[in-house]
Order: structure tokens, then sequence, then C-alpha cells
């Protein structure tokens, strides 16, 4: 393959837009155009996402000048793998050529698209309307003669031999005959076997970041394991956390993620509902990272020993969980860091350090390092990536990443790329609520998963914006959302007076909408209580400790487990792709599809979106989407209870009730 294949991605092309070609590098220009090529983000500067063992669609517009006809090949290779796969691309109508691709392994990949005149096409398209129009064909014979001699004296072995045999038999044959036998598919899979690929071109090697599925498909639960315990005096342990397993895996989870689980710090700890004044027995905020006992790299003494945390992941994956830490870059004002490398910090005038602020927000427990400061380059940069390193040693496969748009890009760029280099399979979320911008490119830079505006999406038409925002280019290349309901320092103002019904509402939003979906203990119970006027928890769990009766009278613990067991057996609804709004008389409802490209699985979700009030209407059943006429019957079945019906005609009518549930979720099944 041309070595060009491996040029630096980062370099779209040899020459800018202004640059005029002398005539000798016009006699080397390509005669063949290779635009639009998709799946690519910024013209191949950052990787596309992709899940292993799910097919890949290349596209891309290939013309050229004159009549002439093209064919297109699509080459793919993995990280470390030394020659190139390829495959024939189909012509899909105007100037579109398409073809498809399934990567197995976790790892980069990169795609490159290959043009060329199809010399034997091109005969065999002017041949064929030759002699439908009943043209004496003789010079035409001979020409496709030649064609299939010159073909053989470049061949060898098979080729040449089918090509020597094709000859033969065109030298026997009748005039009739012999225009079969150039038309034929014989010919054509021999002469494209031996084609010179004339004006041979390609596209520049395009990335592609093959991650395993849970980067695409994962139920979450977030816990505090200080929490895991039956008395607030009492802290709980990785022990405990342990005899929470069964629960959360009965409820449908993938994915047990903690807060920080390393040392607090003493220092300016903060106290009840994020008192400046804290008590004795406070147990502070585990995001003040770092005490005298270690920092990034140590447990919690209260939490367990490094024997405890490990008997903990063994454990969950005894019950196909997958345990994810929190890495959030940033120190107590007792991190081991400030005295071993105080550069990495700054410092004030006065020798004070400033802690982190995000008016009208005050962190007096927690300081940030200074990426660019004269000590830490590269030192820093170089301890944090061990210390992520590190976890994976112990087991820990995924990280969720607190604020990075408040950190270096390009520090992103290199540890993400650092790290997954090593360990592909490792998966990173983003926990970034701020500008469309910063968030697309922190999925661009190698964040697996982005949080999203979801939790701040409810009406029918924000939602449905944002669901369609979400399944367009760029987003659909760089973005995976994650549809967190609440965090620790999210209690939206929806949940707060909404009810049971509300919760509900959004956990069918989040489980139906996106492939990736969590929620923060609590949500279960319905948990609402709020600061007056704010989006944060009363006696937030961030600065106590706070036992839970799990089963506790109103919990939906039942409901979230049918959720997540209807996402386990349904294909559609393992991804945010695919989705389509569909049409129902009634703004308080939503309605849309998810389907599998072959429709084997198409699941139709209508979800009320007033918690306090029943809402009805009529809407279309998408009966089109199967090729159906407008009074076809069509076979439902509602995936909550498993009650089944047969609907007959496109104009369908629906009710949904909070006080039972507020949503409906039917699996279509056209008859026959």
């Amino acid at each position: 393959m041309p070595d060009t294949w491996s040029q630096d991605l980062r370099q779209p092309g040899v020459h800018c837009e202004n640059h005029r070609p002398s005539l000798d590098e016009a006699l080397e220009l390509p005669r063949i155009a290779i635009e639009d090529t998709e799946p690519v983000i910024d013209n191949g500067r950052f990787a596309v996402k992709a899940i292993a063992g799910q097919p890949v669609t290349v596209t891309s517009t290939i013309f050229t000048d004159g009549h002439d006809q093209l064919a297109a090949a699509l080459y793919w290779r993995a990280d470390g793998e030394a020659g190139w796969h390829r495959l024939r691309m189909k012509f899909v109508g105007n100037d579109r050529w398409q073809a498809e691709f399934t990567p197995l392994r976790v790892a980069r990949h990169l795609f490159v698209v290959e043009a060329w005149w199809d010399v034997y096409a091109s005969y065999r398209h002017d041949l064929q309307k030759k002699h439908a129009s009943g043209m004496i064909l003789t010079l035409e014979l001979q020409e496709g003669r030649l064609l299939l001699q010159q073909a053989s004296e470049r061949s060898q072995g098979e080729v040449r031999a089918l090509l020597d045999d094709l000859l033969d038999r065109l030298d026997s044959v009748s005039h009739t005959e012999a225009v079969s036998l150039l038309l034929s598919g014989e010919a054509s899979a021999a002469m494209a076997a031996a084609d010179p690929r004339p004006h041979r071109c390609h596209s520049l090697a395009y990335p592609l970041e093959v991650e395993r599925e849970l980067a695409q498909f994962a139920s979450w639960y977030e816990l505090f394991p200080r929490s895991q315990t039956d008395e607030p005096h009492r802290h709980g342990t990785f022990r405990d956390v342990i005899a929470r397993l069964p629960a959360i895996h009965d409820m449908g989870f993938d994915v047990l993620y903690f807060p920080p689980i390393h040392p607090i710090g003493k220092r300016f700890r903060k106290g009840r509902n994020n008192s400046l004044e804290p008590g004795p027995d406070d147990p502070g905020s585990p995001y003040a990272i770092g005490s005298e006992e270690g920092g990034h790299e140590a447990i919690h003494p209260q939490l367990g020993s490094r024997e405890d945390f490990r008997a903990l992941v063994a454990a969950a994956g005894e019950y196909e969980l997958e345990i994810a830490l929190d890495f959030a870059v940033q120190c107590s004002q007792d991190h081991p860091w400030l005295q071993q490398h105080p550069g990495w910090f700054s410092w004030r005038p006065d020798g004070s350090i400033r802690y982190a602020e995000n008016p009208p927000k005050k962190y007096q427990d927690i300081v940030n390092v200074d990426f660019y400061a004269a000590d830490a380059i590269p030192d820093l940069w170089v301890a944090l990536r061990d210390v992520v390193l590190g976890w994976v040693a112990e087991g820990v496969k995924i990280f969720r990443v607190d604020n990075p748009h408040t950190k270096p890009l390009p520090f992103w760029e290199w540890l993400i790329g650092d790290v997954r280099g090593r360990h592909p399979e490792v998966i990173f979320l983003s926990e970034a609520f701020t500008r469309p911008s910063m968030m697309l490119r922190l999925g661009k830079l190698g964040f697996s998963q982005s949080y999203t505006y979801f939790t701040w999406r409810n009406t029918k038409e924000e939602l449905a914006s944002y669901f369609a925002e979400l399944n367009q280019a760029p987003a659909r290349h760089c973005i995976r959302p994650h549809f967190f309901v609440n965090t620790p320092d999210i209690n939206p103002f929806f949940l707060q007076h909404s009810g049971r019904a509300g919760f509900l509402i959004r956990a069918a939003l989040a489980t139906m909408g996106s492939g990736l979906w969590g929620m923060y203990s609590g949500f279960e119970l319905c948990e609402s209580a709020a600061l007056p006027g704010r989006e944060e928890y009363l006696d937030s769990e961030k600065y106590e400790i706070r036992p839970r009766d799990y089963q506790a009278p109103g919990n939906i613990v039942a409901e979230i487990a049918q959720l997540n067991r209807i996402r386990r057996y349904n294909l559609a609804l393992q991804t945010h792709l695919g989705l389509e709004l569909y049409n129902v008389w009634n703004d308080n409802i939503l309605l849309f599809g998810k389907r599998t490209a072959d429709l084997s699985n198409f699941v139709l979700v209508a979800i009320n979106l007033d918690p306090w009030h029943p809402q009805e209407g009529n809407f279309e059943l998408p009966l089109w989407e199967f090729g159906l006429p407008d009074h076809a019957a069509m076979h439902g079945e509602d995936l909550m209870n498993g009650h089944r019906w047969t609907w007959h005609g496109k104009v369908q009518w629906t009710r949904l009730d909070p006080d039972y549930l507020p949503f409906g979720i039917w699996r279509l099944t056209p008859p026959g």
C-alpha cells in the first residue's frame, strides 16, 4: 500500500487552498475527486467513535472528468496490523460510493478510500449500450479481445489461466456469443482481478477509535461507599458495598461508580450542607483529596484496605458489574503534593494558595494544580497519568473525570491517548456541563462518553430538539451521550416537586433515549429535598454519611429493574443513534422510535411529560417504516407488562396516566 497512508493525520493535504500549482505539479494531481467521506471528524484530525463487532458504514463522493466508469475500494486496519483489509465499494447513486466493514478488535483503526478508472467496466458499459441498439460490433469485439490479452500478459497464476481460457473461448464462438461472453460476470471478475487501476488515487487515512460495548451501552449506579451503613455514625466500608452488590445487580446495572475514595483533607474541611464550620465527626467532602495518609493513589483508611478494594472489584465481577472511579484532578490543602512538589501549584503574593472557586460556589477545602507551571512540565502530567495507570492495575477500567473542561485540552488528548495505547479497553466519561463546542471537543480528544444537557431538557420541544441534535453530525461521530438523571451535585428542579411520577418520567427518557444512562443512589427512593431555590440536595451526601432504607414505601426499584431489562433485551435501545421522532397530537406527550437497521427490533416509546395529569391523544403508528400501507395491521407488545394486541391503521390513540405509569414502551412486529 502507498506509504503516504501513514502520513501525519494532522496534515489535511499537500496544497493550501491559495496555492497555484505549477505545470509539473498539475500533471501529478489526481483526475479523480474523493470528497465528503463519512464518518470523518475535522478532516481526520480526530478519531470517529465505533464499537468492536458493530459495522461501520463508509461513504464517499467520487467522480472524475468525462464518462469513464470508476471503481472504488475501502481499506482498513487496526493498530499493530501489518497489512490492510480490502473491500470493493458499491455505487449508490449521485456520485456516492459505500462500503461496510466490521472492526473486531478494541483498538485505534485507520481506513482509506481508494478510487481508479475501471477500464473494463467502461468498455462493458459502452458495449452493452451499442449491443442493445443493434449496432455492428466487429471493432468493439476486437477491442475487448485486446483488453483481455493485455490483462493476461500482466497477470500470473489462476487469474492468467482464467483470462487465457476466456481468450480461447472467444476465438471459437459466434458474434452474439462473443458479446455475451465479454459482458459476462465471469469476464468482469477476471478483469477486476487483473485491473491495473489507472489514475488510482486515495483519500487521507482516517482514524477510528474502536472501543468495547460498555462504552456505548451501560447502566451506571452511583453511590458513596461510606454511606453503605445502617446508622450515620458508622462509616461504611468496601465490605459493606459488597453486601449491596446483589441488589444493584438485580436492578440491572452494569457499572458501579464511586466518588473519590481517597484520604480526605482536614484543613478547611466542610461540614454538613457545605458549612465552613465542621463538627468533630463530620467526614468532609471526598473531593478534598489528600491527607497525611496519601493522595490520589491512596485509599481512605475508613473505607478499608487495598485488599478490601481488590475483594470488592472481584466480587463486583461475579455480579457482572464493573467498578468506575472518579478521577478528580484537585487536591485538599493537606495533599502530600503540596509539600513534595510545591512548584506544581500557584501561590499568592502573601504565600497562601488560592482555593478553587466556581462563583458563586466556593471550595475552600480544594486547591488546583497548575499544569503549565515551570516545575510541573512534564512531571505533574506524568504523575497524573501514573495515578490512572495505578488504578488500572487494580482492575479499574472505567473513569469518570471531574470537570475536564477546566483542565488543559492537550493534557487530556495526551493522557487518554497514552493510557488507551497501553490499555485500549479503558473508558473515560467526561463530566463537563459546559458550552457545546467544549463538550464536542472533549469527545473528539478521546473521552468515550459525555455528560449532557439532558438533565435540563424537560419540555417536548426541548427534548425533541436535543435528541435530534445528538443524532446528527458532528455530535453523532464524537459524543456518546450519558443521560444521568441526577448526581450528588444536581438535584434537578423538575424532580423537586414532581413526585414519584416525575422520577419515572425521567427514568424512561434516560433509559430509552440513550444507550448510556446513570442514576445517583436515592433516585430509586424519589429523594428530592432541596436547598431552597437551588438545584442542590438538602443534607447533601457530599458532606455527611447518609444511610438509606432501599425498600422504603414509594420506591421505584421494580420499575428501574424492568427498564434496564427492556434495554438489555432490545438491541435498538443500546445506543442513542437511530432515534426517530413521530407525530402525536398532544404537546405533553413525546413519541419516538428506536430500531435496528434490519427492522428486526423496533421499539416505540410514548412518554407523558406532565407528572401531575393524565395526557391522551392520537398518534401516527409508523407503518411506513416497514413499507406498509396506512391501513395495515401491526402487532404490539407492552414491554412493561407483557400485554399484546394488534393495531389496525396508521392513526392510533393512547392515554398515559402518571398515577399508574406515565409512559408506554411498545415493541412493534409486523404480521407474519
